[in-house]
């Protein structure tokens, strides 16, 4: 269990310092950060950051020196870590790498702590540190409405590999009559083509089904759709150019021959965005304390 390993990294801090990073979030509750790489086959060692350390690391842990404000820590239960923003900014460093930099937020986004927005905010009072420029371009592929890592990099292979515009996210999709058609992963509304990520969670036969009828229903109303399956984003070229094939054959329709809409009938329930709901919960103004 990685909330294991966390307390038990967590006590050897005997000075000013802190648990960050992927842990802090974890132990906040963001379920997608555990402690794994690779696909989940290797263990992340813990890391901490302080004033000052004696702490010799090993596997199971690593120390960062980087400078740790007092406000920059914080008594979560019974483990001291850094806040929110500090901890997603030390996890985008840490990765070292874009794409996944873009999955840290997106998921810390998903678990309901931070906006991009918010995040934008923080690194701004950072421009001096080591990892910023990376920190930057993430926020600038990064959204408030990926729900999972796997489709966060479908829709990074949709940007950088295939080239091609800012999609719309978990975006509801009704026929004229209101009814729903679907929540597609990835929908381009420009092209009336959408894009999903079958996992590993789609395989039972009730899931298929569920599966085939949302396709059945969004061709039609003519939707082109293609599919994107586990293992299949490791080959980006391959996504990339499923992508680029279905948006070829898929219809264009102007606004006026469109059999569907973004527009939600008058009863359905439109949901606050996430800056709102850290708003409305006082969690913004913690987040953009200085």
């Amino acid at each position: 269990m990685p909330e294991q390993r966390i307390l038990e990294q967590s006590v050897r801090v005997r000075a000013f310092g802190a648990v960050t990073a992927w842990a802090s979030l974890r132990w906040r509750g963001a379920s997608f950060f555990d402690g794994t790489s690779h696909g989940g086959t290797r263990q992340l060692p813990v890391p901490l950051v302080v004033a000052a350390s004696k702490i010799r690391p090993d596997e199971r842990v690593t120390v960062s020196l980087d400078q740790l404000m007092q406000r920059e820590r914080r008594l979560v239960g019974e483990v001291w870590c850094t806040p929110v923003q500090r901890a997603l900014f030390d996890e985008m460093r840490r990765t070292g790498r874009v794409r996944e930099a873009v999955v840290a937020m997106d998921m810390a986004a998903a678990a309901g702590l931070i906006s991009v927005a918010l995040m934008r905010r923080y690194v701004v009072e950072r421009a001096g540190w080591t990892g910023v420029p990376l920190v930057r371009e993430a926020l600038d592929l990064a959204i408030d409405d990926s729900r999972s890592p796997p489709e966060t990099r479908m829709r990074l292979v949709w940007r950088l590999d295939a080239g091609l515009p800012p999609p719309l996210c978990n975006q509801p999709v009704f026929d004229l009559a209101g009814r729903l058609l679907g929540y597609p992963d990835i929908f381009d509304p420009v092209a009336g083509l959408v894009g999903e990520y079958q996992g590993a969670d789609h395989k039972s036969l009730e899931r298929h089904r569920l599966d085939v009828e949302r396709e059945e229903r969004l061709r039609d109303h003519g939707l082109e759709v293609f599919e994107v399956v586990g293992g299949e984003l490791g080959d980006r070229g391959l996504a990339a150019q499923r992508m680029l094939n279905a948006r070829a054959r898929a219809r264009f329709e102007n606004q006026d021959r469109r059999r569907w809409t973004l527009e939600p009938p008058a009863w359905w329930p439109v949901p606050d965005t996430l800056d709102l709901q850290l708003l409305r919960t006082g969690e913004a103004a913690e987040l953009v304390r200085p």
